[in-house]
């Protein structure tokens, strides 16, 4: 009797630890400090992206009173830089290993550590010194080649992924990459990102609403989500509450055969 009251209590044991609990699975709880439907204010407080090597970058240079002179700088662009889907890895302006990009006419450029816009001043601050005149309205744009980032571990879709914007949420990454498993941990999903001096692992909490106010909550370019599994996968009991139950039933019925087995030799 002992004996069937303890494999009783492990049922019940197995089938608590089986089911993965609703609040561990949905994104972007509310919080008890906000209320439902109320403004959340979301503060941008990561630092700009710095440029780093390897980045692929569009550059682009108008200037409407001039357009002989602008062919000189644009051939790199003109056989379709700024196409998406791979195309400025042939035709864009990539920083090699010592972080410098080459532009026709005016050579190697340090574009490694600056932002975009810093980038974007610099050349064009160098076009109007030395070739343009200050009256010729120059327009110079620099993007990256979209947000490239990689996701691995507990996820729908593992690899590098690419979004053609300037600014992406974790949440909108995971989503665009094929979305996290109801096997994987939304508690604790760890950026890993690059820094000039070295890598570091950043943590967030993706199922409370107050995450948008990590400075982490948006992706930055060559950035790393990885995803934990809950140890209900460890377990093997299933991705839903039938798979867990039914898993949790056949091992109990497995002990309960074996324990009458032993008893009646």
């Amino acid at each position: 009797m002992r004996k069937l009251l303890g494999l009783i209590l492990l049922f019940l044991l197995l089938l608590a630890s089986s089911f993965v609990p609703t609040r561990k699975i949905t994104y972007l709880q509310e919080s008890k400090s906000n209320l439902n439907d109320s403004l959340i204010t979301i503060r941008k407080m990561q630092p700009p992206y710095r440029l780093q090597v390897n980045d692929v970058l569009s550059i682009q240079i108008k200037a409407p009173l001039d357009p002989d002179l602008v062919k000189m700088f644009n051939i790199t662009n003109a056989a379709g830089g700024g196409a998406q889907g791979g195309g400025l890895y042939f035709t864009g302006y990539s920083l090699d290993q010592h972080g410098d990009i080459r532009i026709p006419q005016l050579g190697k450029i340090k574009a490694l550590g600056m932002t975009v816009e810093e980038l974007r001043e610099l050349i064009e601050k160098r076009l109007v010194n030395e070739y343009f005149k200050e009256n010729a309205n120059l327009f110079v744009t620099v993007k990256l080649d979209g947000l490239r980032y990689t996701m691995v571990g507990e996820v729908g879709g593992t690899g590098q992924k690419t979004i053609y914007r300037d600014q992406v949420s974790i949440v909108e990454a995971i989503a665009d990459g094929g979305g996290v498993p109801i096997t994987g941990d939304l508690t604790a999903v760890k950026i890993v990102r690059q820094y000039p001096d070295g890598v570091r692992t950043h943590e967030l909490d993706l199922t409370t609403i107050d995450v948008v106010y990590s400075p982490y909550y948006y992706i930055q370019p060559n950035d790393m989500i990885v995803v934990s599994p809950l140890p209900q996968k460890a377990l093997g009991t299933g991705t839903t509450g039938l798979a867990s139950f039914t898993t949790v039933i056949s091992i109990f019925t497995t002990l309960v055969t074996t324990l009458l087995f032993f008893t009646r030799l």
